[in-house]
């Protein structure tokens, strides 16, 4: 089975907001200018195996997550964020270069928490992962339990 995008794209601006008053208000143009290309260039791709990021404004940076290492999902939707519509998604890995990525300012309405549960579900089973929490015996009798 080949690998096929389930979904591609970025950040909201939204969470620039409070910068962009700023550079209005105070600070130098050029500061909103860099924190609108940072949002701008930074692109989630969601495949049937991965979760691609791309980064940077001249230098590329590509950070390449497998599903089957996500270890937990968790959706935040702040009282600012809620109001355009959008949410934080937050995965918490097994990958030790990445062991958290949040994808913030993503549009609600696109459902990507069950998108990442579904494939990350399809990922473990397709490639036969299971994950095991061992859990530390601190009871001192060095019984097993």
């Amino acid at each position: 089975m080949s690998e096929q995008t389930i979904w591609q794209g970025h950040s909201s601006q939204v969470k620039n907001f409070w910068p962009f008053v700023a550079c209005a208000l105070v600070l130098p143009i050029p500061w909103a200018i860099y924190r609108w290309l940072e949002v701008k260039t930074t692109t989630y791709k969601l495949t049937s195996e991965r979760l691609i990021t791309e980064r940077g404004i001249l230098n590329k940076i590509t950070d390449t997550l497998e599903l089957y290492r996500v270890r937990d999902l968790q959706t935040t939707q702040p009282f600012w964020t809620r109001l355009f519509g959008l949410e934080n998604v937050h995965l918490l890995t097994a990958d030790t270069s990445t062991p958290s990525i949040i994808l913030d300012c993503v549009p609600t309405a696109l459902g990507l928490p069950d998108k990442f549960r579904a494939q990350v579900e399809a990922c473990r089973l397709a490639k036969r992962v299971r994950t095991v929490d061992l859990e530390d015996d601190r009871s001192g009798d060095g019984a097993a339990h």
